[in-house]
């Protein structure tokens, strides 16, 4: 007979939390060289009502899972979801409420590129139940534009923002700032253009070299250097701030009540549902949390949910790796986290971090009072420094 230990028998959720779907559309019209996404150039074309159907499929997967708990948003993202007819994301959408408990008041987002073609169909999304639109700008500027490999121009950029902020109330729109050759105005210029159009969300994201990407093998010339980079960062939060925009997340500014509340939960350690192609997910139990992966590349997954068995990695989170993995949520979020949410996500008791959170105090990374941690402007600034605190040792 095997011997439990008093440890194994303390440990697990009490309430588990929100919960969310993720939904990915892995095909684009054209990879942009910085993209290290799963996605798929769509040079032949692909048949959309097919994959809505294994998608479909793929969610029934997973129902047993979450039987009863109310889904309170839907991300749609990719790869380019706007590439798919209005009448995709309609028949898409009425299966998700026809199978699971969807909260009247959900949050249901969709990614669009500011493409004539894409744009077209923001009325049919609309319509089909969109209610939030993330655009992917990354500049109004046609220089720029072309050095990130895009297929959109600066006036199809406007154009697009112009009529997503007609028809939808809550609109995202992705810049990106240290790009090559950029000066601090023209990153200014991106901004104060966002903010004119009167949006409700920006992200602002440092342009990143990422591995397995074209910019990789061919590192763009001119990129700015680090204190220039640092500076245009420190300009676009004050511009930002000074329009009315709270700084929530290490990238994410909102105004008043329009934080994007599918991406809080991610960064709150809450559940989500992912289905599509390459799709990660969470879901907690009461005796474990456990993360999955889709099969990636598009006709292997569609072959897997046919056979019955779309997952191509699914495991438990070791107790010993949920401090880091809570932590390296929460400590996105500016304003940090109550306490007590550190035992409701993870099952364990805050004390297990006492250690690493007082190192983290003395090298002024973190701030906490009996009712809330929160990373202090060095610790947002040095955020991976801080997170290392928390990996188990051996990592």
């Amino acid at each position: 007979m095997s011997i439990v230990s008093l440890d194994q028998l303390r440990w697990g959720l009490k309430e588990l939390p929100p919960l969310s779907l993720y939904v990915h559309v892995p095909w684009c019209v054209r990879k942009c060289p910085y993209c290290d996404f799963n996605s798929h150039e769509a040079k032949s074309g692909f048949d959309e009502m097919g994959y809505v159907d294994a998608l479909l499929s793929d969610l029934e997967f997973d129902l047993p899972k979450v039987w009863g708990r109310p889904v309170r948003t839907i991300f749609i993202g990719g790869g380019t979801p706007s590439l798919l007819s209005a009448a995709a994301i309609d028949a898409l959408l009425t299966g998700i409420r026809m199978r699971v408990k969807l909260d009247p008041e959900a949050e249901i987002t969709l990614e669009a590129n500011p493409g004539t073609f894409e744009a077209e169909k923001f009325q049919g999304f609309r319509d089909a139940g969109v209610n939030r639109l993330s655009i992917g700008i990354q500049s109004f500027d046609d220089r720029h534009l072309k050095a990130l490999g895009r297929i959109h121009d600066a006036g199809q950029a406007r154009a697009a923002v112009e009529i997503a902020c007609r028809l939808f109330d809550r609109v995202n729109l992705d810049l990106m700032y240290a790009l090559p050759n950029q000066t601090l105005a023209e990153a200014l210029h991106d901004v104060d253009t966002a903010i004119g159009f009167g949006v409700s969300h920006v992200s602002a994201y440092h342009l990143t070299i990422e591995p397995n990407t074209l910019f990789a093998v061919q590192v763009p010339a001119n990129l700015p250097e680090d204190d220039a980079s640092a500076e245009m960062q420190e300009a676009i939060e004050q511009r930002l701030a000074a329009a009315g925009y709270e700084h929530y997340e290490t990238s994410a500014f909102a105004k008043p009540g329009q934080r994007s509340r599918h991406n809080v939960n991610y960064w709150q350690f809450g559940d989500y549902l992912g289905i599509g192609a390459g799709a990660h997910g969470k879901l907690s139990f009461h005796d474990r949390i456990e993360r999955s992966m889709r099969a990636k590349q598009p006709a292997a997954y569609l072959k897997a949910v046919a056979d019955g068995a779309p997952n191509q990695s699914l495991h438990n989170i070791d107790k010993a790796d949920l401090p880091f993995e809570f932590m390296m949520n929460l400590l996105r979020l500016t304003g940090g986290f109550e306490s007590r949410l550190f035992a409701e996500r993870t099952g364990l008791p805050l004390i297990k971090i006492e250690a690493e959170l007082k190192q983290a105090e003395a090298r002024g990374l973190v701030t906490r009072d009996l009712a809330t941690i929160r990373p202090t402007p060095l610790g947002q600034r040095f955020l991976n420094d801080l997170l290392t605190l928390f990996l188990k040792e051996g990592d």
